[in-house]
């Protein structure tokens, strides 16, 4: 029941979306040219997967997120563990980092493209540090505010270094990551669109960027309706992740 209600809201959230669209479309006087309708997006979209230029650019953007979110996640979660336990290096590393971190990702772009190139290596670059400063910042966070509980439990049991930053802090503080991981999947999903219209020949950024060069408005939108769509699945999976991890953890009531 609470799944179909779920459901029944998103595809009536959906549809006033669309409704909004094809009113803006139709009365707006923009010109179909230059503002498209739902109907000539979704016959672009179906030209587009016939053709399979669609289906290839989806997987090189996967891949490269995939790559640059997962080195985001697990290097951020490890070194916040770390600098979060050992404060006397959180008080080093932290002006640092808040120096860095607002510094948008694209910035260093033209750096990296001018020592690595062109390719997947920037793109993936650009993913990892959207995403890792999230999840660094969040998990040391975290854990320098730990409930003393928790460790006096550790204490009681014999749990010493390095165990009970694994066995005991990392789950004690894991629905705080989990919310970071959320915050990353967003910033590194919207980063890698940028890096692919600046340094990469392929993928749904730089189908933007084709449409944009060749005046298909259908084609763009078509390619900005499949980054939303991915970028909401991505979302509902990391949920379904988040949800399964604090469960197995005896956390599941946080949600």
């Amino acid at each position: 029941m609470k799944f179909f209600v779920k459901s029944r809201t998103i595809a009536i959230s959906f549809a006033g979306l669309l409704l909004l669209w094809w009113g803006a479309a139709r009365f707006g006087q923009f010109g179909e040219a230059l503002f498209p309708t739902p109907w000539a997006v979704a016959k672009a979209l179906a030209e587009l997967f016939r053709s399979g230029v669609m289906a290839e650019n989806i997987e090189s953007s996967l891949y490269r997120f995939t790559v640059g979110y997962l080195l985001s996640v697990v290097s951020g979660a490890l070194l916040g563990l770390l600098i979060g336990w050992y404060r006397r290096s959180f008080e080093y590393a932290n002006p640092v980092l808040q120096l860095l971190r607002p510094i948008a990702p694209v910035a260093w772009m033209p750096f990296i493209v001018l020592l690595i190139g062109i390719g997947n290596i920037p793109a993936i670059v650009i993913i990892f540090l959207a995403g890792f400063f999230p999840v660094l910042l969040s998990t040391a966070g975290a854990v320098r505010n730990i409930d003393p509980v928790y460790l006096k439990v550790a204490a009681n049991y014999g749990i010493g270094e390095p165990e009970v930053l694994y066995k005991i802090v990392f789950p004690a503080v894991f629905p705080a990551v989990a919310n970071s991981l959320h915050i990353a999947l967003g910033s590194a999903w919207i980063f890698l669109v940028s890096g692919e219209m600046v340094g990469a020949q392929s993928g749904l950024g730089y189908m933007i960027i084709d449409a944009r060069n060749n005046m298909r408005t259908d084609h763009l939108l078509a390619a900005m309706v499949v980054i939303g769509a991915i970028g909401f699945l991505l979302d509902l999976i990391i949920g379904r992740f988040e949800k399964y991890i604090l469960k197995r953890w005896g956390q599941d009531h946080v949600y």
